[in-house]
């Protein structure tokens, strides 16, 4: 027991005092206590994004980078970050990052895909009521003095069909609240779901935006979903149908979104997500959208909540902390994922390479040269690198350390504990 707390007490061994962690983008405060309460002090919290060059100046001396959408990591920065370790998207996405560059350095990227479900999930339904009983309109309208006290083009969500383009984690939850509502739910996904409760999967997405009366996006930005939402696809719409894009900016033409809106081929639309945004707050805002009937239009908000931002906080610190303290990679989207327990009397080491064939052999010969015990030993590879966990006797850790350091295609080593 008593070695066991030992084990929790000091896993690294790198004293905390010279780990340098920075968050940007006014990262909740949770993700800097749970840092602080882990005994660790240089723990640095900015509230905006910093451009190329003044990353290039912050990242020198950082271990652990936290950031939020704004940022961007590019192969300039990473090659300025020479002791990061890893870095935190404190966020769903993590296309901020030049992640094939952070896979080359063997750098770490972490997110959070599932802390802000709820909230976004939440506020989809919410715009949706809004949207169909034509709210904006009546509050544009009351905000200019008149009095618009009518029920013509205003409708109840109750018997209405949603349609989801992407049924994962939020397209799902969007699924299971539409219904308790009284709501149909049709769904549209390239990979095979089990549908909740009674949502009925479409063939294509033609057929789903043909006949729901709300097409709600849940795709990630890729070169297939760029433009999903197009001209053609606008012109299957059932008449009137509202569309709700708090996904990603590109998947939605604009321009052919904003002439279906004005030629009253569609209802309405929600949209929080442009292909291009402002990178402050106060920064001019310009969008084709603007000043359309019954359009609600909210900076890129979808999962801002108070409970998100600390659901986050909690779940990206805890990955970044599991990497730096114990060598778990489970969540990466660079190093392959890793999770062992530590074992007691032994040091443990990192050894992240290219994935070439022989490394691993190199690394057993080189340690079994020199006399040195491998009592635990773990490999993953994925298409650019591989990442060896060696737990090695405790009075040659600091031999074996340098010996991995000189095996071929080796890109980094690390002596956790």
């Amino acid at each position: 027991m008593e070695e066991n707390l030992a084990i929790n007490e000091a896993l690294t061994s790198y004293p905390k005092e010279k780990i340098n962690i920075l968050f940007l983008e006014n990262i909740s405060d949770k993700a800097v206590q749970y840092f602080i309460n882990q005994g660790y002090t240089n723990v640095t919290k900015l509230k905006g994004a910093l451009s190329e060059e003044e990353l290039i100046k912050a990242v020198k001396d950082v271990h652990l980078l936290g950031i939020r959408s704004k940022t961007q990591i590019t192969d300039n920065v990473l090659s300025a970050a020479k002791k990061l370790q890893a870095i935190g998207c404190f966020c769903i996405g993590v296309n901020q990052v030049n992640l094939a560059e952070a896979t080359r350095l063997g750098v770490s990227v972490f997110n959070a895909p599932y802390s802000n479900t709820r909230s976004v999930a939440e506020l989809v339904i919410g715009l949706s009521i809004m949207l169909i009983r034509r709210i904006p309109d009546k509050n544009k309208a009351a905000h200019e003095g008149i009095w618009m006290k009518e029920a013509k083009g205003s409708y109840e969500l109750r018997g209405k069909t949603i349609g989801l383009v992407g049924y994962g984690n939020i397209g799902s939850q969007v699924s299971v609240i539409a219904e308790s509502l009284g709501m149909k739910v049709m769904f549209y996904d390239t990979e095979t779901k089990l549908p909740l409760g009674n949502a009925t999967p479409a063939k294509n997405l033609k057929e789903l935006v043909g006949l729901a009366d709300i097409v709600s996006l849940h795709v990630p930005e890729t070169q297939q979903t760029k433009n999903l939402i197009n001209e053609e696809i606008l012109a299957a719409f059932k008449p009137g149908g509202i569309l709700i894009n708090y996904a990603r900016g590109e998947v939605v033409d604009i321009e052919a979104l904003a002439t279906a809106l004005k030629e009253n081929r569609l209802g309405g639309a929600a949209i929080d997500v442009f292909p291009w945004e402002p990178e402050k707050n106060g920064d001019s805002f310009q969008t084709p959208l603007q000043g359309l009937s019954n359009v609600i239009l909210t900076p890129h908000i979808g999962g801002s909540t108070e409970e998100a931002q600390e659901n986050i906080g909690e779940d990206v610190s805890a990955k970044l902390y599991q990497f730096l303290e114990k060598g778990i990679t489970n969540g990466s989207h660079t190093v392959p994922a890793i999770g062992l327990p530590p074992v007691q009397g032994a040091h443990r080491l990192l050894h992240i390479h290219n994935n070439v064939p022989g490394v691993l052999s190199a690394i057993n010969t080189e340690l079994a040269n020199h006399h040195i015990n491998i009592l635990g030993q773990y490999l993953k590879t994925n298409d650019s690198i591989g990442y060896v966990v060696l737990d090695v006797d405790k009075q040659l850790s600091a031999q074996a350390a340098e010996l991995l350091r000189n095996v071929k295609h080796t890109i980094k080593v690390r002596m956790l504990y």
